[in-house]
């Protein structure tokens, strides 16, 4: 890519790259909100300390650098100041992200419609008024699924999670897919087999432990573990940002507008989702591996 786009919302700013000095061996895990991004920069995190009882401390650590909550002067000091191996987070697009040719881009996705209704609980933890035009509380008429599927994919809308935003993440992902430093990971399938996940980004990052020490480190990312010690384990966990740190852990399942939706909501879905992605393409943003299977 030779000119990245701009995203810029209320919580995002994605010139905050700007200040940024990549370095080759950086790590970059780049997704959706709510399609593992804290699951993956947990496994990140296991990987380079070899430690199943690491504190990641993520939001310091291993920074969210597009958003615009906290000084970014500080957050480049602070990765600046690293001289260990580091990774860091975005929620923006990889057509928008500077383009290094050796750091790793790790990107993470997850069925749309999951990601969605995830998000729809993860608003409510939070002790944020701005989703509340998306995301009311009391919806009787729809607006929050209408919005959904209407929003753009930058400006305001960014930070709302609309599907657009979701398609252009994946869109952008593919493009670069051919590169050996950009990975497209899928939610489903850290899931079925997240032994296998770890090997794979092991192999990625250049990364070597022994069996033992694996073992331990996926025991640590297991969802089960991740939620009974979500202090540790939850972005800015155990410092109040969020009202339960818990709940951020709520189920880590799929299908959860099975029995929601109604008809009609579900054809609206699959007409952008048609119109937007080959069958092939859909079928794996929204089943990984599985969903290729089947094509």
């Amino acid at each position: 890519m030779t000119a990245r786009k701009l995203y810029l919302g209320p919580l995002t700013d994605s010139r905050r790259w700007d200040m940024v000095d990549i370095r080759p061996d950086d790590v970059i895990v780049v997704t959706p909100p709510k399609c593992g991004t804290t699951w993956m920069q947990t496994i990140v995190a296991l990987l380079f300390f070899a430690d199943p009882e690491i504190e990641t401390e993520l939001s310091f650590k291993m920074p969210w650098v597009d958003i615009r909550i906290r000084e970014m002067s500080e957050v480049a000091a602070r990765l600046d100041a690293m001289t260990h191996r580091r990774s860091m987070k975005s929620h923006t697009p990889m057509d928008g992200l500077p383009l290094d040719d050796q750091a790793q881009y790790v990107c993470v996705f997850r069925h749309p419609l999951d990601a969605h209704f995830s998000f729809r609980r993860h608003v409510r933890n939070l002790p944020l008024s701005m989703f509340d035009m998306w995301y009311p509380e009391d919806d009787p008429d729809g607006i929050t699924y209408r919005r959904f599927l209407d929003g753009g994919p930058e400006g305001f809308d960014t930070d709302a999670m609309p599907l657009a935003h979701i398609l252009r993440h994946y869109k952008a992902a593919k493009t670069l897919a051919d590169r050996p430093n950009v990975s497209l990971f899928h939610y489903a399938d850290m899931t079925q087999d997240l032994p296998g996940t770890f090997a794979k980004l092991a192999d990625l990052l250049d990364i070597s432990h022994s069996d033992a020490v694996m073992a331990e480190l996926v025991r640590a990312a297991t969802f089960e573990n991740m939620k009974a010690n979500a202090a540790r384990f939850a972005p800015s966990g155990g410092k109040g940002f969020m009202k339960s740190d818990t709940a951020f852990f709520h189920s880590g399942t799929s299908g959860k507008w099975q029995g929601v939706l109604s008809d009609k909501e579900r054809a609206d879905y699959d007409a952008v989702m048609d119109e937007a992605l080959t069958p092939e393409d859909r079928m794996w943003l929204e089943y990984g591996s599985e969903g290729r299977a089947r094509t």
